[in-house]
């Protein structure tokens, strides 16, 4: 065999067309290591290069982000038309949980001072009764209320009147017939609160009737029931109660199963009214002061479980969220007690009392669990993808109102 043989390329017929003329460009290693790059080929005579944006676009990065960026808001972020609908509407929902919780805020201070004066008149001898008034006392300040007896009924060995923590107590006798007329409580229609009235005669006979603002008088003569104020009582201290009502809630949206939901209200349930009878008893009483502040640290533990990630949660609110609404169900039991007591219980009927007002706060208690699982089941059907923003916006409500609570009631024991 012979040596190798010099190679010689050549252009096909008619390929050259258009190529520049000059003599062939040397090929030589250049100053730097490196591609060689070939000048540009001019457009042919009355065409127009092909793609110039482009080309302009790939020799500067910033065009090139910048015409991404344009691209992709104009194409909605390649975003499926329902995902991008949600995120049009988010800004939306932030304003409206801004203003939730904004609304919330003040609404703090209510919680547990709406509290319902309480009137007791006892029939001690025939037309001679005592009358024991007592009214919640907010901020030191007592309500314009006066109750107002039939012209007749004057006021006699009246004592000095006493301060019991969050109430003003006056007592007083009068002489008068309470089977007929009119009994009132000035001043009631300009406030926010009710007023129980409770009426016991000598022959047995119990006349009690919650007074309302729309409706602050009573009708001697006409027939009441005897405890059923005591059940109306419970079912408005609960939807009146907003800390109650935010802990509910948040159990409601904090669980999912139907099954877990029912025992971890049954056992909130179950503790509360264990506490409200042992304090109502006298056999165990805490001070109203620091349990309201342990309520605030509850519902502030319960908002910040449902503002944190399912694997970041305490492993006992997980595996049985029971345990901790029965140990919570315990503090908010001491809670409802502590309203009970500004009321007061009749002596003669303290069992069934008692368990009137108990089962008023179940009722009260169950409606807001339907009302907040229909209202569930209407938003899943209209917007089932802003759940679970919603739900975190008002956990972060839920957190924001819990902390000024516990701030403020803390400050309250100094």
């Amino acid at each position: 065999m012979g040596g190798p043989r010099a190679l010689r390329l050549r252009l096909a017929s008619g390929a050259g067309a258009g190529l520049p003329a000059g003599p062939p460009a040397s090929l030589r290693r250049g100053r730097r290591p490196g591609r060689r790059r070939l000048p540009p080929a001019a457009a042919p005579a009355g065409q127009r290069s092909a793609l110039p944006g482009a080309a302009a676009a790939l020799r500067d990065r910033a065009a090139v982000r910048s015409f991404a960026r344009s691209d992709r808001r104009a194409r909605g972020s390649g975003l499926p038309a329902a995902k991008r609908s949600v995120a049009a509407g988010r800004p939306l929902l932030r304003v409206l949980l801004i203003v939730v919780a904004l609304g919330l805020i003040p609404s703090a201070g209510l919680a547990h001072e709406v509290r319902p004066a309480y009137l007791e008149i006892r029939e001690t001898a025939p037309d001679t009764f005592a009358v024991t008034w007592k009214q919640p006392v907010l901020a030191d300040r007592r309500l314009a209320i006066e109750p107002a007896l039939p012209p007749e009924c004057g006021r006699e060995a009246v004592q000095l009147p006493e301060h019991t923590g969050s109430a003003l107590l006056e007592r007083w006798e009068t002489h008068c017939d309470l089977t007929r007329g009119t009994l009132r409580i000035d001043g009631l229609a300009a406030t926010l609160t009710d007023a129980l009235v409770r009426i016991s005669y000598l022959n047995g006979d119990v006349r009690s009737q919650i007074l309302k603002p729309a409706d602050p008088s009573l009708d001697l003569a006409a027939d009441t029931p005897a405890i059923g104020g005591y059940f109306l009582l419970g079912i408005e201290h609960l939807l009146l109660g907003i800390d109650h009502i935010l802990f509910v809630v948040g159990l409601v949206l904090f669980i999912r199963s139907p099954w877990t939901l029912v025992k971890t209200v049954t056992a909130f349930t179950v503790a509360h009214s264990v506490t409200l009878a042992l304090s109502v008893l006298g056999l165990v009483v805490l001070s109203p002061g620091p349990v309201e502040a342990v309520i605030a640290l509850s519902i502030l533990f319960l908002a910040r479980e449902l503002m944190v990630p399912e694997a970041r949660r305490s492993r006992l609110t997980v595996a049985a969220p029971w345990i901790m609404a029965f140990a919570f169900g315990l503090l908010h039991g001491f809670g409802f007690a502590g309203a009970l007591a500004d009321i007061g219980l009749p002596r003669d009927q303290l069992a069934v009392s008692l368990l009137m007002f108990n089962l008023g706060i179940e009722a009260g208690q169950l409606a807001v669990i339907a009302a907040l699982l229909a209202a569930g089941w209407a938003a899943h059907r209209a917007a089932a993808a802003l759940l679970p923003v919603a739900e975190r916006g008002f956990a972060v409500a839920m957190g924001c109102v819990a902390g000024f609570w516990t701030i403020d009631r803390v400050l309250v024991l100094f």
